[in-house]
């Protein structure tokens, strides 16, 4: 049963760090993997694999008294069965979406079938379609990602709060919790919300927090902070600083003793932790302390 389970989780691309390493102790872990990746250059006719698995079935019941011929009878299950599973692999891989997420205190990279890219940041997910790309170009995103698209249809970025659309352009997309901002650094970006579209130009940028619309400056830099490992804030509510704080560092904060409702302006580093607190604390009089993988804060 564990290993039936494995390989259901591994054809639907839901297998966590642990059960990964557990799948590729199976022993069939080569044979599955190789006809997986020989199938992704192999169009099928149509073929309905629980009918033929049916068939195989009826076969093997119909031959099971004869116990002269369980010998070879096993091993030929065993070949049907992963034969079902890798044309099983192969609609799967045509047909279904292509998830990529990060984890806390990680970045990732993704080129689109377009040759557009895409940066993500930590604790972030997109959701897309290949096989349906050249019909429209969607992105599902929730968390942080920098766009760099390439020229051609419509691009539509869809978060839970708004849409983001495009046709070629560099641009910056965050959505949080009660956040969702959009950065447009090259190009010209049409940002949808509550039924109503907002063009940004380069350096031009749409806020909302707590559903409110944020007036900002404009934006004088060429990327986004996070893209070398900083996070920059300018006026905005300390809540926000410890969420990032926490995701690009994998720690949880407690600031129960603490106004997260001040405005903060400043940074921190997602390369050293210690110079990353004082970053943070020290404009505003704030202690902290570390126990394991906790960090409290205080007032001074």
């Amino acid at each position: 049963m564990e290993r039936e389970n494995l390989i259901k989780k591994w054809l639907d691309n839901e297998l966590n760090s642990h059960e990964l390493k557990a799948f590729k102790k199976l022993e069939d872990y080569d044979e599955l993997t190789s006809l997986d990746f020989n199938l992704q250059h192999f169009k099928a006719d149509d073929y309905d694999t629980s009918i033929e698995l049916n068939k195989l079935k009826v076969t093997v019941k119909a031959t099971e008294s004869n116990k002269s011929k369980t010998v070879w009878l096993k091993p030929l299950f065993r070949v049907a069965a992963i034969l079902a599973i890798c044309f099983s692999v192969y609609f799967y891989t045509t047909t279904l979406d292509t998830t990529v997420k990060t984890l806390a205190s990680e970045k990732t990279s993704i080129e689109l079938p377009d040759a557009s890219n895409v940066s993500l940041n930590a604790e972030s997910f997109i959701v897309f379609n290949k096989k349906k790309w050249d019909e429209s170009r969607d992105v599902q995103l929730e968390g942080e990602a920098f766009f760099k698209v390439a020229k051609g249809s419509t691009f539509n970025v869809i978060t839970e709060t708004g849409t983001v659309t495009v046709f070629g352009t560099e641009f910056n997309v965050k959505q949080r919790d009660n956040y969702f901002e959009v950065i447009c650094y090259e190009g010209l970006v049409g940002v949808t919300y509550k039924s109503q579209q907002t063009k940004l130009s380069p350096g031009d940028s749409f806020l909302i927090i707590d559903g409110k619309l944020i007036a900002k400056e404009k934006e004088i830099s060429t990327t986004p902070s996070w893209l070398n490992n900083e996070s920059q804030f300018e006026s905005l509510p300390y809540n926000l600083v410890i969420a990032e704080f926490e995701r690009q560092y994998n720690v949880k904060i407690n600031s129960e003793t603490i106004d997260t409702d001040q405005l903060f302006t400043g940074g921190f580093s997602h390369n050293n932790i210690d110079v990353a607190l004082k970053s943070i604390t020290l404009p505003l009089h704030i202690t902290y302390s570390k126990t394991n993988n906790t960090i409290t804060l205080k007032r001074e």
